[in-house]
């Protein structure tokens, strides 16, 4: 089985981020974080985004998101999120596991995006003591659907929510992906969001993912926190030194633009050179196809991983590692079905 489009966690390790961690290996370093490499790395994210946070370096994204939104709700409060972000669908209730109860509540939307609309509904449900009312927003940027929401889009969701006095936590696993797409780094502390996974893995990392606190108060006794859930590495320069070469390298937004580039490529030709068709807008680095279980078994047959998703869809992801090369073969088996 080839791996090429089971996902943009299947490809290797981008050489910069190889890099970094081989140079984070020189010598000796202070233990749990205080090290230079994680402060410069640290400062590569404050820059990116043009804001001032506390940034925190932790083993995975399962873990930044549900460590976050448990800052953001209590125990009893829900957390409202498209019903297909991966806090819903792939983190096996580890949010409220974190959260020691926090519920989470699936809003509809096309293509990833939450609809405007059912969140306002959601907004205004009356409280009673037999639910979990609201208290944060979660969005994903790029969408699990590979799109990526506009700043326009994003402030009218979060508008309502801070109105509220709720907080909104920002999953960018795929953010690199969106910054390739030409959303604006910049905007998202200005628009009101509270804390961001700034995502590592899918960039080309290893199994790292950073915790961005744009409301400091958010991080009293955050290192606690981390500690006591099994998130603080003693060699913390290794998960910040993948981390600050991709970032020093500017490989980071390289690959995701790559990325986008190649599932680009994958996109136009399925729409112009096979029986397929396209079931979401692409603009990031994943292309959902319509496709019959026969055909989609097929094509695991000839070797090609790729993902059936919930809506019926099957998903082909593109990384910093996808070659044009590979796209085209794709293509070409899939004309064979």
């Amino acid at each position: 089985m080839r791996y090429d489009f089971g996902s943009d966690n299947t490809a290797g390790m981008a050489p910069a981020a190889l890099q970094g961690l081989i140079a984070a290996n020189e010598g000796y370093a202070r233990a749990y974080g205080a090290d230079d490499v994680t402060a410069r790395a640290a400062d590569q994210i404050r820059q990116r985004l043009d804001a001032d946070a506390e940034v925190r370096f932790v083993f995975s994204g399962t873990a930044a998101n549900s460590i976050a939104l448990s800052m953001l709700a209590w125990p009893h409060e829900a957390v409202l999120a498209h019903h297909a972000a991966h806090i819903c669908t792939d983190e096996t209730g580890a949010p409220g596991f974190f959260g020691q109860g926090v519920g989470l509540v699936g809003l509809p939307g096309f293509s990833g995006k939450i609809e405007l609309a059912a969140l306002q509904a959601a907004l205004d449900e009356p409280e009673v003591s037999h639910r979990q009312p609201a208290a944060a927003l979660s969005l994903t940027q790029s969408t699990e659907y590979g799109t990526v929401y506009t700043e326009e889009e994003l402030r009218h969701l979060i508008e309502p929510v801070k109105a509220k006095g709720y907080g909104v936590h920002m999953d960018g696993a795929r953010l690199a992906n969106a910054a390739a797409a030409g959303f604006d780094l910049t905007q998202i502390a200005r628009l009101g969001v509270d804390i961001l996974v700034f995502g590592g893995a899918k960039a080309g990392a290893n199994c790292t993912e950073a915790i961005v606190m744009f409301d400091k108060s958010l991080a009293r006794r955050i290192d606690n926190r981390l500690k006591q859930a099994g998130q603080t590495a003693s060699k913390g320069r290794f998960l910040a030194g993948p981390f600050l070469g991709l970032l020093e390298s500017k490989a980071w937004e390289d690959g995701g633009a790559h990325a986008n580039l190649m599932a680009q490529r994958l996109a136009a030709g399925v729409s112009s050179n096979t029986s397929f068709a396209l079931a979401h807008p692409v603009e990031a680095n994943a292309v959902f196809v319509r496709m019959s279980p026969k055909a989609h078994q097929r094509l695991n047959d000839l070797g090609w991983a790729c993902y059936r998703f919930d809506d019926g869809s099957v998903r082909f992801v593109c990384s910093w590692a996808t070659r044009e090369e590979v796209v085209d073969e794709l293509l070409e088996a899939m004309r064979g079905l």
